[in-house]
């Protein structure tokens, strides 16, 4: 183990360099200068140190002299003993910043990792809840006081539209069209949206708005839609004990947060027939790449209910 103590920045040119030296100076360059935590530390020193390891076992060559070669080899190799991605990917961040680092003290002409990618992780899909699921999470508020009646508005508006938790405590009053049943979100800016809201949640925000959140109100000039106690807008954590707290009395084996029931509000739309394009525009999605991934939870069910419909034997 290397006695990360004994050597400053200020020794790095001082006689010959040792490969030990190296280190050290680097690791005091990302404890000083970069006063990065003990754990990070602990971690780019183990990446180096396992990097060193590899290449005295496989080449002939030094730290100081790898190629991109090796590096690619080395990745490979990591890959092929069954590293996660996400900690090849770390690695390599790693090397990436030790070999910056020593380019740019002109110990070596060429950084090895320049160009380098790490590798793509697979995206895994995010949790989603049946409409079963869905409808014992909306039912757990209780309609009779101002909280009840709150949070089952904001519960219902948060599936009804499929918005984001920053978006939904964003609103203000008069984001509501009542009449025609939708909300505008972005209000102003080049990416303002108008966003459908179905009966059952434009009921529960009729009730919130005209029988409880008067009442709730401090101050006649606040315009948050979703206010707390104390009359002010409720904050994104303020959401999230809502949310754990109903979670906790449905005994769903699940991990719930406030975006799953957005991805639900996208399979479920998806699940039912309704085109990407439109449910792009609903979540506000720039790319209608990042909305492909909730098809492929829709896929294993439409091929059930093709099979069912299709096959002789079914």
């Amino acid at each position: 183990m290397l006695n990360l103590n004994r050597i400053s920045t200020n020794s790095f040119f001082k006689g010959d360099i040792f490969m030990d030296d190296i280190i050290n100076n680097f690791f005091c360059y990302l404890r000083d200068e970069k006063e990065l935590s003990n754990n990070t530390l602990d971690s780019y020193l183990r990446d180096i140190e396992q990097f060193n390891e590899y290449i005295k076992k496989y080449s002939s060559l030094d730290l100081l002299n790898v190629n991109k070669t090796i590096v690619i080899t080395y990745l490979m190799y990591l890959q092929k003993n069954g590293m996660a991605t996400s900690t090849i990917s770390r690695k390599l961040a790693s090397l990436r910043s030790f070999y910056q680092y020593l380019l740019n003290k002109g110990i070596i002409k060429e950084d090895p990792t320049l160009n380098l990618h790490s590798p793509r992780q697979d995206k895994k899909m995010p949790e989603i809840l049946t409409q079963k699921e869905v409808d014992l999470l909306l039912s757990q508020p209780e309609t009779n006081s101002f909280k009840g009646v709150r949070d089952k508005a904001m519960l219902e508006v948060l599936y009804a539209t499929g918005i984001r938790v920053s978006e939904l405590i964003a609103l203000d009053i008069d984001d509501i069209n009542f009449e025609v049943g939708y909300i505008v979100l972005d209000k102003d800016t080049s990416n303002e949206r108008a966003v459908p809201i179905g009966n059952t949640a434009l009921s529960c925000l009729r009730l919130y708005n005209e029988e409880y959140r008067y009442k709730a109100l401090k101050d006649d000039e606040e315009l948050a839609l979703f206010i707390n106690y104390h009359g002010k807008r409720l904050t994104r954590q303020g959401f999230w004990k809502i949310i754990k707290y109903y979670t906790s009395k449905t005994n769903i084996n699940k991990r719930i947060t406030p975006h799953t029931l957005r991805h639900s509000f996208a399979v479920h739309l998806l699940q039912n027939g309704a085109d990407l394009k439109s449910v792009q525009e609903m979540l506000g999605h720039s790319d209608i790449s990042t909305t492909q991934m909730y098809s492929f939870a829709t896929s294993d069910k439409k091929l059930r209910e093709v099979y069912k419909k299709t096959h002789p034997r079914a």
